[in-house]
């Protein structure tokens, strides 16, 4: 589905120079275009060239998964860049087989906190004190609702890792608030893209079934959801740009759940 046109400020992010990690497909894709649409200056990374030429984005081709690919990134950022105003986090998923812990061996869980944890807290580290220096900025965490409902057979390691980069969120904000930067997290559901589909057709493979067995299976771990649907990337895309906008200009430390009411608890 595509997202229906708003009533977008070409000049809400005009001069703020944003990186987006993940950003070439999925919600990081929407995330790319919905700010790049309000003015912002956008870049993002990933190990390949998107497939969409026309994305509105400086692209990086790097690794975030390891420390020099977040070194390279961090360079180029400061090199052509100055550095950013907004920074969000979006890279995650998982790549781990089905079959629950015992099938996780300390390879796929390093691969899995790489990911999902250590490639935000690298790139961190490595653009938040110039954010500082500069006077202030804004940075997101992008979670996932799975660090409340992990999913056993096949994400446990994802989830582990996204509960880690939530609680790690939580304590960057309670440092880096008094210097002027706001750091908040967004933890969404099920969304509707290319790697949620591929998710599914790896459950299905490893678990001798079809794919929409494999789709009412995640649904049954997620206890369902209300709204009857998975997300849309755009619509986490709006969320983020009003998070990072100047509208949301005292919300910090707090995380944001968008999963049309998966999860079934305050």
């Amino acid at each position: 589905m595509n997202a229906p046109t708003f009533n977008i400020d070409p000049a809400e992010f005009a001069g703020k120079r944003v990186f987006v990690s993940g950003g070439t497909k999925g919600a990081g894709e929407a995330i790319v275009r919905r700010l790049a649409a309000a003015g912002a200056v956008v870049f993002t990374a990933a190990r390949s060239a998107p497939e969409d030429a026309e994305l509105p984005a400086r692209f990086i081709a790097a690794d975030l998964g390891t420390a020099a690919g977040t070194e390279e990134v961090a360079r180029v950022l400061r090199e052509e860049g100055g550095g950013v105003d907004i920074l969000i986090h979006n890279l995650g998923g998982s790549g781990a087989p089905g079959g629950g812990f015992a099938a996780l061996t300390d390879d796929i869980w390093l691969e899995e906190l790489n990911l999902n944890l250590l490639a935000a807290v690298r790139l961190d580290r490595a653009l938040v004190p110039g954010m500082i220096a500069g006077g202030g900025g804004v940075v997101v965490h992008v979670s996932s609702i799975q660090r409340k409902l992990p999913l056993p057979d096949s994400t446990t390691a994802y989830a582990a890792a996204k509960a880690a980069l939530t609680t790690y969120s939580k304590a960057l904000s309670k440092e880096l608030g008094p210097k002027g930067v706001r750091v908040t997290s967004v933890s969404p559901g099920w969304i509707y893209t290319t790697a949620a589909e591929a998710m599914v057709k790896r459950l299905a493979e490893s678990g001798g079934t079809d794919e929409e067995t494999a789709r009412q299976g995640i649904l049954g771990a997620l206890g369902g959801i209300p709204i009857g649907r998975p997300a849309w990337p755009w619509e986490v895309a709006e969320l983020i740009a009003f998070l990072v906008s100047g509208r949301a200009a005292s919300i910090h430390g707090a995380e944001y759940v968008i999963d049309g009411g998966t999860v079934p608890t305050l």
